[in-house]
C-alpha cells in the first residue's frame, strides 16, 4: 500500500491544479472551435492539443516541458570546470565539476519559437504561395494595408498606458496586425515572457476574423457603400511580379531593418515562386515546409501555456489589448477607404479595407462574404487580396520599426 500510495502521488491527477484544468479545458475548446466550426483548423487543432499536452502536471524532477531546457549543473560529471572564488575574487578560481543536463524534448522543439526560427520559415512559405498580382494592379490599395496598421501603434500608446514596459508593450501591440508568426517573433526579441499570451491572442483572433471583423464593417458602412462594384483588375506582367519582390525587399528593409529576416524570407519564396525557374523550391516551401513548421510552431506555443505562467493577470490584459487591437485596425482600414473615395472617381467597396489586416487569405474572404450578403453577384476577392497581402508586408514592417526602436 505504501509503493501504491507513493505513485499516486506521482500522477497527473493527483498534482493536478485547478488550473491546470482550466487550461486543458481552453484546450479542448480550441480543438473543438477547429473541428465543429472549422476556424483556423491547422493552427488552432495543434496549438489546442499543445495546452493539452503542456498542461498535464508531472514532477518537479522530470524534465517534460517547454521550459525544461536542461543546461550545466554542478556533478559528479567528467567535464571540470573554473568558477571565480565567491569569498575573494583576488584568489585562483575553484574548479568544480559539472555534467550538461539535457532538457526535454518539447523544450527542443520550443527553440524554434524562443529563439525567432519558425516565423520566418513560415514567411518563406507564405511568400512561395501568395500572388502580389493584385495588389500591383491596383497600388492604391496598399495604403489600405498601411492603415490598418494603426491598429499596432494604437495598442502599444495603449499598453505603455497601462503600465507596461515599451518592449513588452511593443510585443503586445504587434497582435493588431492579426500576424500570428510575427506577433511570436517580435515577442521573441522583446518580451519572450509573454511570448504565450501574445502567441495565443494573436492565433486565436485570426480564427475568430469570420467572428469579429463583419459587426465592425456593417457597423462603418452604408447599405450603398456594401454595394460598390470594382472594376476588375488589370493584368499584371511576368517582369513585373519578379521586379517586385526584389524591389519591395530593398525599400521595405532600407526604411525598417528590423524587418530583414521576415520580410527577406517572405519575398525571398514569392521570388522562387515567380521566377518560373524553381518550381520544386517554390512547391516543397509553399506545401512540406510550412505545413512542417506549422505543425511545430502551434504545438509548441499551445505547450508554452503552463497555466501557472499563462494564468495570470497581464495575460488576460494582453487579451483585451488584443481583441482592441484587432477592432481597431479592422476600423481603420475600413475608414480609410471611405476617406479615399473623397478624392477618387472610380469608388473603393469600404468593405476591402478591412482585408488590410494581415490575416491571409480570411480576412479577404470575410470581406466577399459580407459582399455578397448585399449582392450575390459582387465579386470582391481578388480586390480585398490586394490590401490583405500589403497587411502582411505592413505588419512585418511594423514589427522590424518597433524592434529598432525598442530594442534596447
Amino acid at each position: 500500500m505504501s509503493i501504491f500510495y507513493d505513485f499516486l502521488q506521482t500522477t497527473g491527477f493527483y498534482l493536478m491544479t485547478p488550473g491546470n484544468a482550466i487550461m486543458i479545458v481552453i484546450g479542448c475548446v480550441f480543438i473543438a472551435l477547429a473541428i465543429i466550426k472549422d476556424y483556423e483548423p491547422l493552427l488552432l487543432l495543434p496549438i489546442g492539443f499543445g495546452i493539452i499536452v503542456g498542461n498535464i502536471p508531472y514532477q518537479a524532477d522530470m524534465s517534460l516541458g517547454v521550459y525544461d531546457d536542461g543546461g550545466i549543473v554542478v556533478s559528479d560529471g567528467q567535464i571540470v570546470m573554473e568558477e571565480p572564488n565567491q569569498a575573494d575574487p583576488d584568489q585562483p578560481a575553484e574548479p568544480k565539476q559539472v555534467k550538461f543536463k539535457s532538457g526535454s524534448v518539447m523544450a527542443y522543439i520550443y527553440f524554434g519559437v524562443r529563439y525567432g526560427i519558425f516565423p520566418p520559415l513560415i514567411f518563406l512559405g507564405i511568400g512561395a504561395m501568395t500572388d502580389f498580382s493584385t495588389m500591383l494592379s491596383n497600388p492604391k490599395l496598399v495604403l489600405l494595408g498601411a492603415a490598418a496598421q494603426f491598429g499596432v501603434f494604437s495598442t502599444f500608446l495603449g499598453a505603455l498606458f497601462i503600465g507596461f514596459t515599451p518592449a513588452e508593450a511593443g510585443a503586445i501591440g504587434i497582435i493588431g496586425g492579426a500576424d500570428g508568426p510575427t506577433a511570436i517573433f517580435l515577442s521573441a526579441k522583446l518580451a519572450e515572457h509573454l511570448l504565450g499570451p501574445i502567441a495565443i491572442a494573436a492565433y486565436s483572433y485570426m480564427a475568430l476574423v469570420p467572428v469579429i471583423q463583419p459587426p465592425i464593417m456593417k457597423l462603418l458602412t452604408t447599405r450603398d457603400e456594401r454595394l460598390i462594384r470594382m472594376a476588375s483588375p488589370r493584368q499584371v506582367s511576368k517582369r513585373e511580379r519578379i521586379l517586385f519582390p526584389i524591389v519591395a525587399f530593398m525599400i521595405c528593409s532600407l526604411i525598417a531593418p528590423g524587418a530583414i529576416v521576415l520580410l527577406g524570407m517572405l519575398f525571398f519564396g514569392n521570388l522562387m515562386k515567380e521566377s518560373g525557374v524553381t518550381e520544386r523550391l517554390a512547391n516543397t516551401a509553399r506545401t512540406a515546409l510550412i505545413d512542417i513548421v506549422t505543425i511545430l510552431l502551434g504545438f509548441a506555443v499551445g505547450a508554452s501555456t503552463k497555466a501557472d505562467q499563462f494564468l495570470t493577470a497581464d495575460s488576460l490584459l494582453i487579451f483585451g489589448l488584443g481583441a482592441t487591437a484587432f477592432g481597431v485596425a479592422t476600423a481603420a482600414g475600413v475608414l480609410f477607404a471611405k476617406f479615399m473615395n473623397l478624392f477618387l472617381e472610380e469608388k473603393i467597396n469600404p468593405l476591402v479595407g478591412a482585408a488590410g489586416v494581415s490575416a491571409v487569405p480570411d480576412s479577404a474572404r470575410v470581406v466577399q462574404m459580407v459582399g455578397q450578403q448585399e449582392d450575390p453577384h459582387n465579386f470582391l476577392l481578388m480586390h480585398a487580396m490586394a490590401p490583405n497581402v500589403a497587411g502582411v508586408i505592413g505588419s512585418a514592417v511594423a514589427a522590424g520599426v518597433l524592434w529598432s526602436v525598442l530594442v534596447n
